[in-house]
């Protein structure tokens, strides 16, 4: 009897240690917390001038080490006063973090532990337990490693050593003959002029300064760091192409790659949520074999409800989820969530635009930086005012400047939900490439990660190859200069090597991971069929406004295909200059301020007199100067984008530069880093508005044009009064109107003489308007002159509050209102606006302060007040 027993005992044992133990599911453990920092023992220079940062202190991850320094007051904040130089030994250090890491007999039973990195800023090399398990070379990848044969139950130890990257690039680069022609030099003496390291590396190229950020080159593990603990298959990536589209019915593709350390088989269940709450399921068995399998399990959708683009319709979302069950458990899932739409360019005859679910739509909006010098910083709580004050002034697009870096999924889901449309650049920032394969190797791996990451949103209608890189090759001075220098052998190595990178590289990880999704080659571009950056074909950057000093009326010149960049200065609120400049005494030639003013380094400030001094006249003191810089870019931008919209369909977009800051700076923003609105933010609400009047004058005639963005026709009228200053009536003409669905209409050319009957050009005005009903969607002021050869009269304007509800009244024509807070935070309703005699607008003020300070620190400014 024992011995029968005995024998059963020994039986099931052997039949348990046979068969395999069921697959346990994925699990993720943040490591984000408990790491230290210190100066690399091995960076002797630095050693000796920081032995207090040779000790071990805590490190924050998902940071920076310059983040880290700021806030155990190592370094000055360098967004303040002049402290920008003294963060800038940080970058050129080598620096080590270090984590313990607690491995229990458990986690090693699992089949694998991988150790994720989701962002390594930039040269790094990981090491466990003593063991080298990474070289990282690109801060815009994802870093995996199969850490589990490096480790041991108990403690363990994970060091990352970064390198200093222009110390690592720069004997290389002093080298060569003639190095690659980059972005901006520096003004600190770490780099030659025109020897830079930043073509040569793949970081965010604005780390290393621009014409409106400070140069901080950040290092440290920049995004989440996890330890990933799976048995026999994970789901590596999963996406949802749309295979057709119909108002039937839309049939897709679940496309998972699961990674597998074996044969076996499993089943994927995917689940559709509707945006209703309803579900369907798809099974569908698999076998799987060592190493990368591609599943793809169809699902069709009846009756889809389409994303539209803000203006027009909704924005419904479905949830697409992918479930790996292994022996009848599931064991990893991994989830989309997908709009339905069509995308295709509309193109012919050098045109570019965008058609969604068939409607040729105007793309209007701004481009956007980086959101911080700090990208670990930055929140969806930080994100989402902007994305609200674009929809708010009516935008539909945003792009999203190749010279920074990808952004968080945070970021595009609140584009989904919102129907902003996104132009999005790969992250090349200007600089000439490499043309060694190992680059674009590594390249290759980037973009394909970041476009299985993003693909699905249904809010990004093109993926571009970056900024300005093939343009500035074609026309540049300095890249001319290159090519003579490195000949003509290296000229078409050089050459041939962008072409691959980005007409073959980036365009196949676009139509291999986003087969929905357009593809664009740079921008400026024309798709390789032509010269760049022309008004004839393609997408145009046009500076001779601001940095060629031309009038703000070459605008008007001409009616290019797609405005993708064009950009006007201004200052930030008074209340943001105080913040980072003090309170002592300030000029536009103030240190304080040409630090945090990029623009020929340093010395923008002079761009912007210049175009006061022609337009407005000579300020008065720092607060007029504010104030007069931000109503000429408002005017500056207004001129531009109103012209480009009644060119449509020859146009088919006006995008601004730029929508936010990276610092508080002066710059072309809309919206301040303290995220304050310009007058141009409010400005931009008008004329981008769906319904618009366009009264552009020259050559003593008024061209009156029409512009509608709805998809069927509006009645409507229109009409111009003159006026004299004292508020004399001098002569009306007006009409009804039709306007065509999608249009912009020519219906009026008014000749001075028509309009102001023969009264002096310094003394009268008109008022353009259009009207639909009774109301008046849209109003254009003309003038015969620049403003400051107006004889405006002081308009009278008057204050009445109500809580925190102002009314300003005006007794005379009132240009440029503007409520001006001071130091105090406020945020108007409405600002920048104009008033006719008599004429009042009631605005709410959003602040934390007491209705009672913000009424005594209100200053009511205009054009005609300051006289």
């Amino acid at each position: 009897m024992r011995r029968t027993l005995r024998r059963a005992i020994l039986a099931a044992l052997l039949v348990g240690a046979a068969a395999p133990l069921a697959a346990a599911p994925r699990t993720t453990v943040s490591l984000d917390d408990g790491w230290q920092a210190r100066i690399a023992p091995s960076d002797s220079a630095a050693v000796t001038a920081h032995k207090e940062l040779t000790r071990w202190f805590p490190a924050h991850v998902p940071g920076s080490i310059q983040q880290d320094l700021i806030a155990r007051r190592r370094v000055p904040d360098p967004f303040l006063a002049t402290n920008e130089a003294a963060i800038q030994w940080v970058g050129r250090t080598d620096w080590l973090y270090r984590r313990a890491l607690q491995v229990t007999p458990a986690m090693l039973a699992r089949d694998h532990l991988d150790l994720v990195f989701d962002g390594l800023d930039t040269f790094a090399t990981v090491t466990i337990n003593g063991q080298v398990a990474l070289t990282a070379d690109n801060a815009h990848r994802r870093w995996r490693i199969a850490a589990k044969p490096l480790l041991k139950a108990g403690a363990n130890e994970i060091l990352i050593t970064f390198a200093a990257p222009i110390k690592t690039l720069q004997p290389m680069v002093l080298a060569q003959k003639a190095s690659l022609p980059g972005e901006y030099d520096s003004a600190f003496g770490d780099e030659p002029k025109g020897r830079q390291t930043s073509p040569y590396i793949r970081k965010p190229k604005y780390h290393y300064g621009w014409d409106w950020g400070p140069r901080i080159l950040n290092v440290g593990p920049w995004r989440p760091v996890r330890l990933e603990a799976w048995d026999e298959a994970r789901i590596d990536t999963l996406r949802v192409d749309q295979d057709a589209l119909n108002d039937s019915e839309a049939r897709l593709s679940a496309k998972a790659v699961i990674q597998a350390d074996r044969e076996t088989v499993a089943n994927v269940r995917v689940t559709l949520t509707a945006p209703d709450g309803s579900q369907q399921q798809v099974v569908q068995q698999v076998t799987l074999a060592p190493g990368s399998n591609a599943v793809s399990v169809p699902i069709t959708v009846a009756n889809p409800q389409r994303w539209q683009p803000v203006g027009y319709g909704t924005q419904p979302l479905y949830r697409v989820t992918a479930t790996l069950n292994q022996n009848g458990e599931a064991t990893d899932t991994a989830e989309r969530r997908i709009g339905l739409r069509t995308v295709e360019l509309i193109r012919g005859g050098g045109a570019i635009g965008f058609r969604v679910n068939g409607i040729p739509i105007f793309a209007k909006g701004a481009n956007v930086i980086p959101f911080d010098s700090f990208p670990a910083r930055v929140t969806p709580a930080s994100m989402r005012p902007l994305l609200t004050a674009a929809r708010d002034a009516n935008m539909n697009m945003l792009r999203i400047w190749g010279g920074g870096y990808y952004l968080d999924d945070a970021f595009y889901d609140m584009a989904d939900e919102m129907g902003l449309m996104v132009w999005q650049d790969f992250m090349f920032g200007g600089a000439v490439t490499p043309p060694d394969a190992a680059y674009r190797e590594n390249v290759r791996i980037e973009a394909e990660q970041q476009v299985e990451r993003l693909g699905n949103h249904p809010s990004i209608v093109l993926w571009s190859g970056g900024n300005e890189v093939l343009s500035g090759w074609e026309n540049w001075g300095d890249r001319k200069a290159f090519k003579k220098a490195v000949g003509a052998d290296e000229q078409e190595r050089i050459g041939a090597g962008m072409a691959v990178l980005f007409d073959r590289v980036l365009r196949d990880a676009v139509l291999t991971r986003s087969p929905g999704t357009p593809y664009w080659p740079g921008s400026p571009s024309t798709d390789y069929e032509g010269p760049v950056d022309t008004d004839a074909s393609g997408d145009r950057h046009f500076w001779d406004v601001w940095s060629g000093s031309k009038p703000v009326e070459r605008y008007l010149d001409a009616c290019p295909r797609f405005m993708s960049e064009y950009g006007f200065q201004a200052m930030p609120d008074m209340a943001t200059v105080r913040a980072f400049a003090g309170n002592g005494p300030l000029t536009p030639e103030s240190p304080v301020l040409k630090v945090h003013q990029k623009f020929l380094a340093g010395e923008g400030n002079e761009r912007l007199l210049m175009y006061i001094r022609d337009r407005l006249g000579e300020p008065k003191d720092i607060a007029d100067f504010v104030y007069l810089s931000q109503v000429n870019q408002a005017e500056a931008i207004a001129l531009a984008a109103l012209h480009h919209r009644s060119c449509r369909p020859v146009t088919m977009g006006s995008l601004y530069w730029q929508l936010n800051d990276v610092w508080p700076s002066i710059s072309w923003s809309s919206i301040d880093y303290d995220g304050r609105w310009k007058l141009l933010h409010y400005a931009a609400r008008r004329f981008f508005a769906p319904q618009v009047i366009v009264a552009e004058h020259k050559d003593a005639a008024t061209r009156i044009a029409l512009v509608s963005d709805a998809v069927t026709p509006i009645a409507a009228r229109w009409r111009v009064r003159a006026f004299d200053m004292a508020g004399k009536p001098l002569g009306e003409q007006s009409a009804a109107a039709n306007m065509p669905a999608l249009s912009a209409t020519d219906v009026a050319k008014l000749d001075d003489a028509t309009v102001f009957a023969g009264a002096d050009a310094n003394n009268s005005y008109a008022v353009a308007e259009l009207l639909v009903g009774d109301a008046v969607v849209s109003r254009a002021i003309i003038e015969r002159g620049v403003p400051k050869t107006m004889h405006y009269p002081d308009p009278g304007l008057t204050a009445t509050w109500s809580g925190k509800s102002v009314t300003i009244q005006s007794t005379a024509l009132a240009r440029a209102v503007m409520l001006d807070f001071g130091q105090i935070g406020a945020h108007p309703s409405d600002n920048g606006f104009d008033l006719l005699p008599g004429e009042s607008r009631t605005i709410t003020v959003t602040s934390t302060t007491s209705p009672t300070a913000l009424a005594a620190a209100l200053t009511l400014r205009s054009l005609g007040s300051r006289r």
